[in-house]
């Protein structure tokens, strides 16, 4: 179980801090369930309330300062998605998504711009399946670094950048 006051990443809300574990009643049962409240991060004013012993969404601890420091540091060596399949590119980038694993995001982040910078360079333009795509995974990695390293999200793509480039 997570603790009060602890952040965690949850699905696509993106990171949240356990706010409170309440009991529930379970609709057609008599039975009581245990809930996490959930505040998210980057969402002011919304609530979720999650089942403690949920399968459907995938939970997690977010990273120490320490995991996203190492995980900053090996993106050179991340390599990128590979698509062969192009009516399958999209699936591809729901399942990264889905994983909520930074280097699945910053695989995808990787690819993308390669992609984009790509189809500029052909005088094409980016589709909107890969700018949605693309904007997800920064959102999703951007913000539970933001959280972990004390940076500004806005300010986290200029900062790995700077990172990488050393």
């Amino acid at each position: 179980m997570y603790e009060i006051g602890e952040y965690i990443v949850y699905g696509n809300a993106g990171v949240c801090k356990v706010v409170e574990t309440v009991k529930m009643p379970v609709p057609g049962t008599k039975d009581d369930k245990l809930y996490y409240t959930l505040d998210p991060v980057y969402d002011k004013g919304c609530r979720l309330f999650v089942p403690v012993d949920s399968q459907k969404v995938k939970m997690r601890p977010i990273l120490t300062k320490k995991e996203a420091d190492a995980l900053i540091g090996r993106i050179k060596e991340i390599d990128i998605l590979w698509v062969k399949d192009e009516k399958s590119r999209e699936q591809i980038y729901k399942d990264a998504i889905r994983t909520c694993n930074c280097e699945e995001w910053v695989r995808m982040i990787k690819t993308l711009y390669i992609r984009k910078k790509s189809r500029l360079a052909e005088g094409k333009k980016v589709t909107s399946s890969d700018a949605k795509y693309l904007h997800l995974a920064e959102e999703n990695l951007y913000g539970e670094l933001s959280v972990v390293m004390g940076i500004p999200k806005n300010e986290m793509g200029e900062y790995i950048s700077s990172r990488v480039m050393k």
